[in-house]
């Protein structure tokens, strides 16, 4: 009878590993035909309609060598309305969806539960603390154009390692301890930021920066974008490559060493990338919340908890994600604008809700 059971489990496992793959392949092909598809939408979407011809033959006479296939019949103010204002906002947008997807899986691989996110453990209140004191103070200032990101990203190395020490017992982390260890944080550094709105002195500087702490991509340009393209795309290209570490991490701590991993070095690589990616972020966008909990946690619904799949599926699902957020953000109350984390709190407060109540889903107890 044993022999039997244990055939009958393996005949189920490579059923559900045929399915996954099966997913992932469609995916493979979805998601890209909707990421094109949405991005074109929020170019066409504004105060003033565009065609998507129009938004094609803009972007085609921009792109080197493409410059041929544009049909060169368009209004000369399209050319500022689709390349210099919304296409800017558009692929931030999407870089930032993505970054934040992939800050999702690599922290809820680090502390093994899938309620774990940058928002919710106060990683992004870190970063914008930090990014609070260069807007309104002008501190590190000495370091320039890159004052802010760096800033944001010592505040959420800082708040990363707080929760992670505190949330721990024994050497490991639970569920109970990592949110509420996440939520104090959140709510002491929240109160450290308001203090700091109030003895800020009341100029532009103050107006910009509360606006920017709900989230937004309006004012964004093409200068922010090559940074968080690299970051993201080396965040991206570092957990791809530790893929099998990532899945390591799942199988518990004495498992992940007896099968090679050398867990705590890995660990403090895996901190330090996601502070980067959380802190560039948030200084591009401010704080967007629920992002890196909803989209690793539909991937591994969808695809499997192989990180191989997850990442991919947790890249392009993020960016499809906030690119749709921000249309709504700019859409439903115009010509005012949400901000676009309220936009994602309405989605994923309900979400956090729904898993945490299904508490099967998490990775550890």
């Amino acid at each position: 009878m044993i022999g039997c059971n244990d055939g009958a489990d393996e005949s189920a496992g490579q059923a559900t590993g045929v399915r996954y793959a099966r997913r992932f392949a469609a995916l493979l092909v979805a998601l890209p035909v909707s990421f094109v598809v949405v991005v074109i939408l929020a170019v066409m979407l504004g105060s003033a309609a565009i065609s998507p011809l129009a938004v094609w033959d803009v972007v085609l006479s921009r792109l080197p060598g493409l410059g041929h296939f544009a049909s060169q019949n368009w209004p000369a103010a399209y050319d500022t309305i689709i390349w210099d204002l919304r296409l800017p906002r558009v692929v931030l947008s999407a870089l930032v969806g993505a970054g934040l997807g992939l800050a999702g899986v690599g922290i809820q691989a680090l502390v093994r539960n899938s309620l774990a996110d940058p928002y919710i453990l106060g990683v992004s209140s870190g970063a914008s603390l930090g990014a609070t004191l260069v807007l309104l103070f002008g501190a590190f200032a000495v370091l320039g154009p890159y004052a802010l990101a760096i800033a944001a990203f010592l505040g959420a190395l800082a708040a990363i390692l707080v929760v992670i020490t505190v949330s721990q017992v024994a050497g490991r982390i639970t569920t109970t301890r990592l949110l509420l260890s996440g939520i104090a944080l959140s709510l002491v550094l929240g109160a450290a930021i308001s203090t700091i709105f109030l003895v800020a002195p009341n100029n532009d500087r103050l107006r910009s920066a509360l606006f920017w702490m709900m989230g937004s991509f309006n004012g964004a340009s093409w200068a922010f974008v090559p940074l968080v393209a690299a970051v993201v795309a080396a965040a991206f290209a570092f957990l791809l490559l530790q893929a099998r570490a990532l899945n390591l991490l799942l199988l518990g701590e004495e498992a992940a060493v007896t099968l090679g991993l050398d867990v705590n070095r890995f660990r403090r690589q895996l901190v330090v990338v996601v502070a980067v990616v959380t802190g560039v972020l948030v200084a591009a966008s401010g704080p967007i919340g629920f992002v890196g909990l909803m989209v690793p946690h539909l991937a591994r619904v969808c695809v499997g908890p192989d990180h191989r799949r997850v990442l991919v599926v947790s890249l392009l699902s993020g960016a499809i994600f906030m690119v749709g957020a921000d249309i709504v953000a700019r859409v439903v109350i115009a010509p005012a604008e949400l901000p676009i984390g309220a936009v994602t709190a309405l989605v994923g407060g309900p979400f956090f809700i729904w898993l945490l109540r299904r508490s099967r889903y998490t990775f550890g107890a």
